[in-house]
């Protein structure tokens, strides 16, 4: 592979692309840390008296405790359902395999806003909006794309025929699947995970549709939250969200490496 040196111009503007990407944070920390009531940068006093107010607002954390179970329960639904529908689509190559493939991506390109309209005029009659399975059911149409898609590229770029190999050693085809296939997607798995877990997580139009007075996500509690308030207790959750996300991309750079999860 020819690997020619970059050039000091397109680092310089790798850089300010980075910065410009990075700015907003540039705002968002120090007003996270305001001891005023009330937006403004920069700050006229310090505290830590926004973090503090996260926890003790009962509405906030039990949005996130809705957020974080929902996150985890779409992530694992998506990857049951994506895993199967991945490898039929690329080992068993049924007829109109493309075809299907499109329509799993389908939801992807169309506007939120229409998706979440079309979403609440199918749940509105069957009594699923403002509920639990109802937000689980939404947000899957949106993460089950990515999860087929990430998922369906990583069995593209396995090695056929080490898989032929154990078939021919006299493996039954489950066993070929759980003992060789399924370690080898090991980082493809972790990043359709992430990817997942962060789509539903941060997901706002789809629950604003979904959402009520019963139940609420964090996102959906922090955009009614700037509504009615203008202090910076939004901007501490953002910072801690940003953190959040941080974490979740160590996890993926520890357990299987950025390169190798996200990079094909």
């Amino acid at each position: 592979m020819d690997e020619r040196p970059i050039s000091p111009a397109l680092k310089l503007l790798a850089g300010l692309m980075f910065v410009f990407l990075l700015a907003p944070l540039l705002v968002v920390v120090p007003i996270s840390f305001s001891g005023d009531a009330y937006m403004a940068f920069p700050p006229s006093s310090w505290s830590v008296k926004w973090y503090g107010a996260i926890f003790a607002d009962a509405k906030m954390t039990a949005a996130f405790s809705i957020s974080l179970l929902l996150a985890l329960v779409v992530t694992l639904l998506s990857l049951l359902l994506g895993l199967p529908a991945a490898y039929a689509l690329v080992r068993l190559k049924p007829p109109g395999a493309e075809a299907i493939g499109s329509l799993f991506t389908a939801p992807l390109l169309l506007p939120t806003i229409v998706l979440g309209l079309a979403i609440l005029l199918v749940f509105a009659p069957l009594g699923l909006l403002g509920t639990f399975q109802g937000l689980v059911i939404a947000h899957l149409i949106v993460t089950l794309p990515y999860a087929v898609r990430v998922l369906s590229t990583a069995l593209a770029t396995l090695p056929i025929p080490v898989e032929e190999a154990a078939s021919t050693l006299g493996a039954p085809p489950l066993t070929v699947f759980f003992r060789v296939t399924l370690p080898m997607m090991r980082s493809g798995m972790i990043s359709t995970a992430a990817l997942c877990f962060l789509v539903s997580f941060d997901e706002v139009v789809l629950s604003l549709f979904m959402t009520g007075p019963r139940i609420s996500t964090l996102p959906v509690a922090m955009y009614h939250h700037v509504e009615q308030q203008a202090d910076p207790m939004v901007a501490a959750l953002s910072v801690l969200l940003v953190v959040l996300t941080l974490v979740v991309v160590v996890v993926v750079d520890r357990t299987a490496g950025l390169a190798k999860t996200f990079v094909k």
